[in-house]
């Protein structure tokens, strides 16, 4: 920090919510440092990288945008360039060794570390509560270079960092919106994922402290709570509570300043009838079921070491919809996991004919470092793959759209957020079947409301995947 002015700071955060809950912990700490954030890349003195390691298409997005940063130091503008996340937590040493444009890294147990690594000596915090912080600079991604392969050799050490309602923390999101992290790692064996090698076994926050968190989240506007976890349904068996999540989502729905609780991933095996029931009685938790289910063929997810049949999966999704009538169900299939058959496929594409879901996402199978699927032959071709993600993805366009169809005329609660980011003649705005950043929008064309307000709107065309209406 100069004493002309503060240290800016680019943040570049990539990958999912979870990773995103991370990056407010790194601008926290760095808000308490008296640092300054930027939005625009070339103003920043510090960038910080918070990578995805996921998959192997997340690596390379990580590594062009790690490059794409470290050609700001030629101009002499950017002093340093510190790369975080869970691609460090998996390849530090072979990162290490083959970027030497980044001054340092920050893996997932360090993020209290990232004000050193970023060149600054600790201070006191700045007078008064940090600003929330939105609209993260992020840097294009068309580059290309080698990236860490499922093949490559690299230090593997599991992380054991669980953050805490004490913990700094600046949010990234708009104001009236959060994620908030309730366990971390996770302890199922599935065949094709490699995060409980890296983010560790699965670790629950102790209820009081999402409670509060959840509640000074609260006091400081935040009015939609999303609760995110790798096995949400998990929470709290480590801490040897029964029902643990339903007995979380009572809690917090004694906090009258939030409006929408929504609850993401929830894992098949560890849903029980009172977690359906409390879903269903909780006014305030949004009737959103989010449930990554894989595939939908025996012998495919006894492969994937995750159980389950199509008919069971249906007895589960028949089970949300009669305790919550009007349920949005989303969940995520894999396309081309080794061995699958186009017969197998076949009943993949029948379940989701069958299940109907609103909202679905489809990942073509990427063979991953130690995970058990990395020892079975990658044996559906590329071409194969991408022929099945899109067969899977033209079924849900055809329900999807069904379903928008039947939406016109209907008057809905919608969260506004804001003029469209290409024209300021539309506002755009959510349901509460409508997640951040991974599901449709409401485009709303006659009508004025406030950013992070409620609207009813009434529901007048469709425009693909969203909906088009007027605020009444």
């Amino acid at each position: 920090m100069t004493r002309d002015r503060p240290t800016r700071i680019g943040m570049i955060s990539l990958g999912c919510a979870k990773n995103l809950v991370d990056t407010e912990v790194m601008l926290g700490h760095l808000d308490r440092a008296g640092c300054e954030f930027v939005q625009d890349p070339d103003e920043a003195d510090v960038i910080v990288v918070n990578t995805c390691g996921f998959i192997e298409p997340a690596r390379e997005e990580s590594v062009n945008t790690i490059l794409q940063a470290a050609e700001l130091k030629k101009t002499g503008k950017l002093r340093r360039l510190v790369v975080a996340g869970c691609m460090v937590q998996r390849y530090r040493e072979e990162l290490e060794t083959n970027l030497p444009e980044v001054d340092a890294f920050v893996d997932l147990d360090e993020l209290d570390r990232v004000v050193a690594r970023a060149g600054l000596a600790t201070g006191a915090r700045r007078a008064g509560e940090s600003a929330l912080c939105s609209d993260l600079p992020v840097l294009p991604t068309n580059g290309t270079t080698e990236v860490p392969s499922a093949t490559a050799v690299a230090a593997w050490n599991a992380a054991t960092y669980l953050y805490d309602d004490r913990t700094p923390r600046r949010l990234a999101t708009p104001s009236w919106s959060a994620y908030v992290k309730i366990a971390e790692g996770c302890d199922h064996t599935c065949a094709f994922c490699a995060i409980p090698s890296f983010r560790g076994g699965f670790r629950s926050r102790q209820p009081e402290s999402i409670v509060r968190e959840a509640t000074n989240l609260a006091r400081r506007g935040v009015r939609e709570l999303n609760l995110i976890a790798q096995d949400s349904s998990h929470y709290g068996r480590d801490l040897g509570l029964q029902d643990g999540l339903a007995t979380l989502l009572e809690e917090l729905e004694r906090i009258d300043e939030l409006r929408w609780i929504r609850v993401h991933y929830l894992y098949p095996n560890t849903i029980t009838d009172r977690l359906i029931d409390t879903m269903a009685a909780c006014s305030r938790v949004v009737p959103y079921v989010d449930l990554p289910l894989q595939h939908a063929h025996p012998d495919v997810l006894k492969r994937m070491r995750r159980g389950g049949t199509a008919e069971t999966f249906l007895d589960l999704l028949g089970k949300f919809r009669a305790a919550i009538p009007d349920v949005t169900l989303r969940s995520t299939f894999i396309a081309g996991f080794p061995g699958e058959t186009e017969e197998e496929f076949g009943t993949l594409v029948e379940f989701v004919h069958r299940a109907r879901f609103d909202h679905l996402g489809v990942f073509e199978y990427s063979h991953e470092q130690r995970t058990p699927a990395a020892t079975l032959r990658d044996d559906v071709p590329s071409g194969v793959k991408q022929r099945r993600r899109a067969t899977l993805m033209e079924c849900q366009q055809t329900v999807a759209f069904e379903r928008n169809a039947r939406m016109i005329g209907r008057r809905v609660e919608v969260l506004v957020e804001g003029p469209h980011p290409e024209t300021e003649h539309l506002l755009v705005g959510r349901t509460a079947g409508q997640a951040p950043d991974v599901d449709g929008q409401i485009l709303i064309n006659d009508g004025l409301a406030t950013p992070g307000s409620f609207a009813t709107v009434e529901l007048t065309e469709t425009a693909g995947y969203d909906l088009i209406g007027r605020v009444v």
